[in-house]
C-alpha cells in the first residue's frame, strides 16, 4: 500500500496499514535552523505559504505527506475599489464600497515574514453593510498559471501523499480571525444578531462559489480554516451560525468528489459534539492535552466513527530536556489511538526547536505507528 492510499484509507474510515504521521511547515511554523542539515536549510530557504517546504520537510524526516497549495483563483471587483499603501512596518488597505469605506491596518512581525492585524475592517455594526457589499461584488476566476503549478506539485507528491487547500472558514470564524476580531464579534453577537445573520448569508453565497471553483481543481481535500476554539467561539454560537453552513459547504465539496476538513485547534472539547452532527470528513489540528483540553480517546468518542481526526503531536512544543519522558508520552499517545483507525498525527515545525529535537519526536512517532496498538494495562 502506498502512503497516499494509506491516507485515503483513513479518510474512508477503514483500518490503515499504519497510522500516518505527517509534517507541516509555513511561515509561522518552521524549524529552527540551528544544527540543520545545510542541504535542507538551502532547500527550505525563506519559507513561504504553500511553497513546497512542507513536502521537503516531510521527506527529510521520512513522514507521510499532506502538502498544501493555495487556490489558484483570482478575485476581482466590479464596483469596490481597494487601495493598499505600504508603511514602514506594514501596510494599510482601504476598501471603498457602495455602502461606505472600510480600513484595515497590518504590521509585520520582527522576522519580516509574518504579520498581524492591528485594526480590523469592522469596528461596529455600522460597518456590516459595507463588508457585505465587498462579498457581493467579488467575482472569481481561475488562474491558468497557478493551475499548472498545482498540477506540478501534485505530480511531485505522487503516491507519497495528498495535497490540500486552505480556504476561508465559517463566516463566524472569519469574523473572529480576520474581519472584526474577538471583542467586536462578541459585541455583535450580543447587539447585532439579525445583522450578523444577514451578513453571513451574503458571505456564504460568496464562499460556496469559491469552494465550488476550488473543488473543481486537482486537490484531494479542502480545509475550512476557522482556526478558532471555544476561547473565541462558544458552542451556542457555533450551533446557531455554523452547523448548517458547514453541511452546505461539505455538500459543495463532496459534489466534486473531494474531501472537506474543518481546521480548528485549541480548546475544542465542547465543540466536538456539534462537529459530529455535520458532514465534515475531518477535524484538523486537534490540539490534545496539555496544550489543548481534550485527549485522543475523548476526541474519538465524541466525534464517532465517521470523522477523521488530524491531531497535533504536541510533545514537540513542550520541554525536550527529558527525552525519556517525551518518548513515553508519544508511546501513550499511540496506545490511546488504538486500534488505529480514523487518526492521522501531524508534526508542525516549531521555531524554538532545533532539527535534532524535531527528528527525535518524528522518529519516536515512526517507531510506534506500525507497532501493535495494545494497552500496557491489559
Amino acid at each position: 500500500m502506498t502512503p497516499r492510499e494509506n491516507l485515503l484509507t483513513v479518510f474512508r474510515h477503514e483500518m490503515p496499514a499504519w497510522i500516518p504521521v505527517t509534517g507541516h511547515v509555513d511561515p509561522y511554523n518552521q524549524p529552527n535552523r540551528r544544527g540543520m542539515d545545510p542541504k535542507l536549510a538551502e532547500e527550505l530557504g525563506t519559507v513561504g505559504w504553500g511553497d513546497g517546504s512542507t513536502l521537503k520537510f516531510s521527506r527529510y524526516l521520512g513522514l507521510d505527506i499532506m502538502d498544501f497549495y493555495g487556490p489558484p483563483i483570482r478575485a476581482r471587483y466590479r464596483k469596490v475599489t481597494v487601495e493598499s499603501v505600504r508603511t514602514e512596518d506594514g501596510w494599510v488597505n482601504t476598501y471603498k464600497t457602495p455602502r461606505g469605506e472600510l480600513r484595515e491596518v497590518h504590521r509585520r512581525a520582527c522576522d519580516g515574514h509574518t504579520s498581524y492585524c492591528v485594526e480590523h475592517l469592522v469596528k461596529d455594526k455600522s460597518d456590516l453593510p459595507a463588508l457585505a457589499s465587498i462579498f457581493e461584488d467579488q467575482e472569481y476566476e481561475i488562474d491558468p498559471a497557478g493551475v499548472e503549478q498545482l498540477k506540478k506539485r501534485k505530480a511531485m507528491i505522487g503516491d507519497e501523499g495528498m495535497i490540500r487547500c486552505y480556504m476561508p472558514g465559517t463566516p463566524l470564524g472569519m469574523m473572529v480571525r480576520v474581519y472584526a476580531g474577538v471583542q467586536t464579534t462578541a459585541f455583535l453577537w450580543a447587539d447585532a444578531r439579525r445583522e450578523l445573520h444577514e451578513l453571513f448569508r451574503t458571505m456564504e453565497e460568496n464562499y460556496v462559489r469559491f469552494f465550488r471553483l476550488a473543488a473543481s481543481l486537482d486537490y484531494d481535500i479542502l480545509y475550512g480554516t476557522d482556526d478558532t476554539s471555544t476561547t473565541a467561539i462558544s458552542p451556542a454560537m457555533f450551533e446557531e451560525f455554523c452547523l448548517g453552513y458547514t453541511d452546505r459547504i461539505a455538500d459543495t465539496v463532496h459534489a466534486q468528489g473531494k474531501l472537506y476538513a474543518h481546521h480548528s485547534c485549541g480548546h475544542i472539547r465542547d465543540l466536538l459534539d456539534l462537529y459530529r452532527q455535520t458532514k465534515m470528513d475531518a477535524v484538523d489540528a486537534v490540539c490534545i492535552k496539555p496544550l489543548g483540553n481534550v485527549t485522543i480517546a475523548e476526541t474519538k468518542a465524541k466525534l464517532g466513527p465517521k470523522i477523521t481526526i488530524l491531531a497535533t503531536v504536541v510533545q514537540l512544543f513542550g520541554n525536550m530536556d527529558e527525552r525519556a519522558a517525551v518518548a513515553e508520552s508519544i508511546a501513550r499517545m499511540f496506545e490511546e489511538a488504538a486500534p488505529g483507525d480514523n487518526i492521522i498525527f501531524g508534526i508542525g515545525a516549531d521555531p524554538e526547536k532545533d532539527m535534532a529535537e524535531t527528528k527525535f519526536v518524528a522518529d519516536e512517532c515512526l517507531k510506534h505507528r506500525k507497532l501493535p496498538m495494545k494497552s500496557r494495562s491489559t
